[in-house]
């Protein structure tokens, strides 16, 4: 049935009710045909409390893009989807509603709390997938998996049991990265570090024996309250004499040892470092090496301690204030000197972290990180781009223990169990009944594990593992493609790959392709505090998601960060527009019932000519998007149908297609539609929507373009010599059109046209096009041509002659460029009025002068331009 499009293009019209029909035909599910083989790709899950944002939105565009291609090329492929709890994240969300109620996570206790998350979940947890459904992702919505589902819940409990029983992992006392704000550890990943200005102060610590002191310097003035030793190095002359004595801690008249330590460096500062183990990562382990007391002296909401009540419950910067003045009026402060340092942050709420000794549960990460370090070495696992492998290496060489455990009550609760009577520890899946050891009652550690332990299970976790016979595990995992941010290497990439291998024993992927981040139209990044965000949901409702989905895909390449900007989406609109208008009026101009491609001697040298040029797109498109350059493959579709479809082929068939040669309007009719539909395929996995909903008008079509089988350029009909021989015409009459342009000759001027050219058999039967559209009333093939009176345009393969009294009126054209050459001589005689003044030339600036310099040339120029051509007039 012939369908005609609406004349407007309008997204919304079509968007969601295509969107719904992919869904109810089950076109997102794999197919069961695996002879050209799987591919798999696991979603990077948003977060419960996220709302679509520009950067999930570039994500999961070139993941569609991804799918959508090797769906198209017979491939069995499966998108799976899913979110993920987010504890930090959605604990602080349901504690901030409860604060609304007057109402603390104590006093609803923790059954309450949790029953509070769980409905927060059902109430907002989907609102992201709808989003996502909104851009078109063709993810399989039945295999939709939640971090802290049934299977994914196993999964955890299996991991965590078996690598206690590896004793790789256990708990222990050490220093962890502790957020004040969010209360809870966070691991190493989770820390942001941004330079912020700071101080040293210059402080003495006096000798118990009254002999006198030593001098060091600390940024943190307030952790001295916790310091139990002083350090120099063992190969430090200056202090050899010292080690082993005893000082008293200002303020505090704790006595404290010097201590020698290699740690310690001998060029930096005085050479003599406090030592506070309870509150920094390197004064910890030299803690642990000579025994030293652990002395905490902050609250977890870092206040100080009513330990000290002089500053108990002062804030740390503030108590930080409060002992510097102590310290002055005390003869303990030398000086103090700017500084500006590296410091820790939340990556969640931007809080300055403190290091602070904690009894934790921690991943052993040395036997861990070796093999997934080989297997990115060995090629088995890449990046893309290439160069993201180093941030990868530089992580996992350095790596140190992952302390897993968080002081929250949203997430998966530790498995490890304590007996109330003996203190025996067991980690079980299941809660024991009584103590093996004495048979005493036992409870649950309080704690949950850190978001990214479920996370990093997430690509076998989601297949059914830890069946080893599940279905999907046997059939997609190793999935193919992960689709990820640089920002996240580090959090996830790196714990995936370590987890998949010691877990599965296989790699979780093949491949990772790295973008960047989507930043504003200046470069920034995008953030609440600039008030520069901008709301895919927005750009949809304006524009429609194919829009929003080009103007992510155009120019992406892997890696590099992108500007977002209003032309961009617009220019987005635009393309759209023009394909609409150009397949609404191919479809109101056919009266075939299917599309069948005419056999070659039916051919014309347009038809050709395009064939030709859509095998090239094709194979371009194909090769780009199998090297992960997504950017580069829409361009090449894009270029074939703004320039050589739109702009060329379907103006150079208009008068075939409503001529009264039926065979040869047939012809070009079914090589209209024929090119049509194969670039509406090529180009489905970048716009699905607006290419769907014109396919389905197409004659004789059925069924859905996004499972039709994606276009090869060696199934195209090619024929480089013709086409060779019709780009020679198209590039003439283009510089003809160009050269009227800039003469200012009205469209509806006829001139007459001499052609000299190496390739007159090119030229053959072409004085159509010329005519309708290049201007032409004759066209002439010659050999040679004088020149005199005549407008000469050259081409690489063509010298076109128009004869200049066909182009203009030679009197008429002569006035005009007389009162042309007045205004130039005027302007060159300004500038060289002022290049002649000694008082400008040698006072202004040199920039100055030179660009008056530069007018004068471009002046000059001009001039010779305009008395050449009054040349050629005769005069």
């Amino acid at each position: 049935m012939k369908k005609e499009l609406p004349k407007t293009y309008d997204p919304a019209s079509f968007e969601d009710r295509i969107y719904s029909e992919w869904s109810e035909k089950g076109l997102f599910a794999p197919s069961d045909d695996m002879s050209k083989g799987h591919y798999s790709i696991v979603i990077p899950p948003p977060n419960i409390t996220g709302q679509l944002h520009m950067g999930h939105a570039l994500d999961n565009t070139l993941q569609d893009i991804l799918i959508r291609h090797k769906r198209m090329k017979g491939i069995s492929t499966l998108w799976l989807p899913g979110t993920d709890h987010a504890s930090i994240a959605t604990e602080a969300k349901i504690v901030e509603a409860m604060k609304k109620e007057g109402l603390t996570k104590d006093d609803v206790g923790r059954d309450g709390f949790l029953e509070r998350a769980w409905e927060w979940r059902r109430k907002y947890g989907g609102r992201i997938i709808e989003q996502l459904k909104k851009m078109g992702s063709s993810c399989d919505w039945s295999r939709e998996r939640f971090t802290l589902d049934e299977g994914c819940s196993e999964a955890v409990l299996e991991v965590f049991t078996r690598l206690y029983d590896k004793g790789l992992i256990y708990r222990g006392e050490r220093i962890i990265n502790w957020c004040p704000h969010c209360l809870t550890s966070i691991s190493d990943a989770e820390v942001e570090y941004e330079e912020q200005p700071g101080h040293f102060w210059h402080l003495r610590y006096p000798f118990e024996d009254g002999s006198g002191f030593v001098e060091l310097a600390t940024t943190r003035p307030e952790t001295l309250l916790g310091d139990t030793a002083v350090a120099v190095n063992p190969n430090d002359e200056r202090y050899k004499d010292l080690v082993g004595k005893t000082l008293i801690l200002p303020l505090v008249g704790r006595r404290i040892p010097v201590v020698a330590d290699n740690y310690v460096d001998i060029e930096f500062g005085t050479g003599v470092v406090k030592i506070t183990p309870a509150h920094d990562p390197n004064d910890f382990e030299v803690g642990r090496r000579h025994d030293l007391p652990i002395v905490n002296v902050m609250t977890p909401d870092a206040k100080i301690t009513d330990d000290y009540p002089a500053y108990a419950g002062m804030d740390r910067y503030e108590a930080r204030k409060a002992i510097v003045r102590d310290l002055e009026a005390g003869g303990f402060l030398v000086s103090v000197e700017d500084h500006v340092h590296n410091v820790g942050t939340c990556y969640r709420c931007g809080t300055t972290v403190e290091p602070r000794a904690s009894l934790q549960w921690f991943v052993k990460m040395a036997p861990l990180a070796g093999p997934a370090i080989e297997a990115v070495r060995s090629g088995e696992i890449r990046f893309v781009p290439e160069r993201f492998s180093k941030n990868y290496f530089h992580w996992m060489e350095n790596i140190r223990d992952w302390c897993i455990s968080r002081q929250l009550w949203w997430g998966h609760r530790i498995p490890a169990y304590y007996c109330d009577k003996c203190g025996k520890t067991v980690v079980s899946k299941t809660a024991p009944d009584r103590c093996p050891d004495c048979g005493g009652s036992m409870h649950q550690d309080p704690d949950t594990l850190d978001t990214w332990f479920s996370s990093a299970l997430w690509p076998f976790s989601t297949m059914g593992w830890p069946d080893t016979e599940a279905a999907d595990l046997k059939r997609f995992f190793p999935t193919n493609t992960l689709v990820t941010g640089y920002d996240i290497i580090t959090f996830w990439v790196s714990r995936m790959i370590f987890s998949s291998l010691e877990y599965t024993g296989r790699i979780p992927f093949d491949t990772v392709l790295i973008h960047g981040l989507v930043r504003d139209a200046q470069g920034r990044k995008m953030s609440k505090s600039l008030g520069n965000g901008i709301d895919p949901l927005e750009i949809i409702d304006k524009y429609g998601a194919d829009a929003l989905r080009f103007a992510l895909a155009t120019g992406n390449s892997p890696g590099n960060d992108m500007r977002f900007s209003d032309e961009k989406i617009e220019a987005a609109r635009n393309f759209a527009n023009k394909l609409w208008n150009a397949a609404r009026f191919v479809m109101m101009n056919l009266d075939i019932d299917r599309i069948e491609l005419p056999d070659a001697e039916k051919l014309a040298p347009e038809d050709k000519w395009i064939l030709t040029k859509l095998s090239a797109a094709a194979a371009a498109a194909e090769s780009n998007l199998e090297n992960y350059e997504i950017g580069v493959a829409l361009s090449a579709i894009y270029d074939f149908i703004w320039d050589e479809y739109c702009d060329w082929y379907i103006e150079l068939s208009k008068k075939s297609v409503s001529g009264e040669d039926k065979e040869r309007s047939q012809t070009a009719q079914n090589v209209l539609a024929y090119v049509l539909r194969e670039t509406l395929k090529l180009l489905h996995p970048f716009m699905p929507f607006i290419t769907e909903e014109i396919y389905s008008g197409l004659p004789g079509e059925e069924g859905y373009i996004m499972v039709k089988d994606y276009p090869v350029a060696g199934n195209i009909p090619s024929f480089p010599s013709e086409a060779e021989d019709m780009e020679r015409v198209i590039a003439a009459i283009g510089a003809i059109r160009q050269r009227r342009a800039e003469m200012g000759v009205k469209p509806s001027r006829r001139t007459s046209l001499f052609i000299a050219t190496k390739y007159p058999k090119a030229f053959e039967g072409t004085e159509e096009f010329f005519k309708r559209l290049a201007g032409a009333s004759s066209l002439d093939i010659v050999s040679d041509h004088s020149e005199s009176g005549s407008v000469r345009i050259v081409t690489d393969s063509a010298t076109v002659f128009i004869p200049m009294t066909d182009l203009v009126d030679p009197e008429e054209e002569k006035a005009r460029l007389r009162a042309e050459l007045d205004k130039v001589n005027a302007e060159i005689a300004r500038v060289e009025g002022k290049l002649s003044n000694k008082g400008f030339t040698e006072k202004a600036p040199a920039a100055v002068v030179d660009a008056e310099r530069v007018k004068l040339a471009k002046f000059t120029e001009k001039k010779d331009g305009i008395t050449a051509a009054l040349a050629a007039l005769g005069e």
